[in-house]
């Protein structure tokens, strides 16, 4: 009779690798759709890390040899790039952050179905990148949490996760923009429309967090506009291509 070593020895043997690579894969997918708390917590440490990426403040430093948080508003985003005298690094302070908030998105989805994941949890750990990306774009570690108001970063999520409502946003913000002057009005106006845009227009189904961040989201970008806001009811709020303003909190992604 053989003993059990034996005998798991000589069935570890006799199966072809390929299968046993089959059942590794099967066993770790498993596990992983069976620990949706802990792929959530993965999804958000790396989208934070991704969103804490201080673009403008980089470019500034590196290019300029200055401190953009001692410039204008002292937000690190592209409105304020432009601000302090460099329209150029302002668009690519804006592109970065836009890619950010969607590489983000796009990043966790192929990790995700990579891993094997329920289509649930996918959804799930997608929602949570989306969140966290925002949320290291605004609260920043490297920057002691001192980031931007979300805009452009914000943007690419809705990209990446309702891309026909994110355009129709971006219509909303140019029309408002164009009318008003007001950058920190067309980001509120569009903020406040996207959640709305991403509910009527045709879409997938979603699972209840996606709604959530949907709505979260846009919630978080209006409230860092709260100085703004006030500005806008006192009649200060600084006016795009107006020169002599004060300093203001305008709007930066």
């Amino acid at each position: 009779m053989q003993s059990p070593m034996a005998f798991s020895t000589a069935v570890l043997v006799q199966v072809p690798a390929s299968s046993a690579v089959s059942g590794w894969s099967l066993l770790t997918g498993r596990l992983v759709s069976e620990m949706p708390l802990t792929i959530c917590l993965i999804a958000a440490l790396g989208a934070y890390l991704l969103g804490s990426i201080p673009f403008g403040y980089l470019l500034v430093r590196f290019f300029r040899k200055e401190d953009i948080r001692q410039k204008g508003s002292g937000n690190i985003g592209a409105t304020n790039v432009m601000r302090s005298g460099s329209k150029g690094l302002g668009a690519v302070t804006f592109l970065l952050d836009v890619l950010k908030g969607y590489g983000a998105v796009l990043l966790c989805r192929v990790w995700a179905v990579h891993a094997g994941l329920a289509p649930d949890v996918r959804a799930n750990a997608t929602a949570v990148a989306a969140l966290f990306v925002v949320l290291g774009h605004l609260y920043p570690v490297w920057l002691r949490f001192r980031g931007g108001k979300g805009v452009a970063t914000a943007f690419g999520v809705f990209l990446a996760m309702a891309l026909w409502p994110a355009l129709a946003g971006l219509g909303i913000f140019v029309v408002v923009f164009a009318l008003s002057k007001y950058v920190s009005l067309g980001s509120i106006v569009s903020a406040a429309a996207f959640p709305v845009l991403a509910m009527v227009m045709p879409h997938d189904p979603r699972t209840p967090l996606e709604t959530a961040v949907l709505f979260i989201v846009p919630l978080i970008v209006i409230l860092k506009h709260h100085q703004n806001i006030a500005r806008l009811i006192s009649g200060t709020e600084y006016r795009f291509g107006k020169s002599g303003s004060t300093r203001t909190g305008t709007t930066a992604a």
